[in-house]
């Protein structure tokens, strides 16, 4: 097996990677990223900018997404866990506005690929979460657009306890619905 095991979703393009971990009895190592090894298996993404926030638990970051510039990321989870959600918003895609959620954890190490073209979020369900994230285009704030959190016509099933609101940045909780960003979305595409 490689270093890495890539596991391809319902989605096209969207990819589980599963680090190998090398054990001893002084702890454990992994490789989370090596260019070769993404590339044999058909991502060719170049990362320009990582970022890295922290979490409170029942935080929801997202549904984010550039416009003009839409960015690639490989995510992952330093500490704690978090159930990850990517959105496909390529309006030509088989599986255009369909999502696919995952935890990642410390624990488990998984990545998500995410490529070009789709909304990302992420709800932290451990106390503190950590999480980390390559992407291929530099942040452009004039760019930025996203989709409630709790969109209907998306439907995610978050991993929220019954009964617990999310945590939400203001900006976030002000985000529109899928059927308002839609048209948009199609134009862009379509070079308008």
């Amino acid at each position: 097996m490689g270093n890495f095991r890539f596991v391809q979703t319902d989605i096209e393009g969207l990819t589980l990677v599963e680090p190998r971990l090398f054990t001893d009895s002084r702890g454990d190592f992994a490789e989370t990223y090596c260019k070769k090894d993404f590339e044999q298996n058909g991502i060719t993404a170049d990362f320009v900018q990582d970022n890295q926030s922290f979490s409170r638990k029942n935080v929801i970051r997202g549904l984010h997404f550039q416009k003009k510039y839409p960015q690639g990321k490989l995510v992952r989870v330093l500490s704690g866990a978090v159930y990850d959600v990517a959105v496909d918003l390529r309006p030509g895609s088989k599986t255009f506005g369909k999502w696919f959620g995952v935890e990642l954890s410390s624990r488990n190490r998984l990545q998500l690929y995410i490529p070009e073209g789709f909304a990302h979020g992420f709800q932290a369900f451990s106390d503190g979460a950590t999480f980390a994230y390559k992407c291929t285009r530099y942040y452009e704030p004039e760019d930025e657009g996203g989709i409630r959190w709790d969109d209907p016509e998306i439907g995610i099933v978050w991993q929220l306890e019954a009964g617990v609101s999310p945590i939400l940045s203001e900006k976030d909780s002000r985000l529109p619905c899928f059927k308002d960003v839609k048209q948009n979305l199609c134009r862009l595409s379509e070079g308008v």
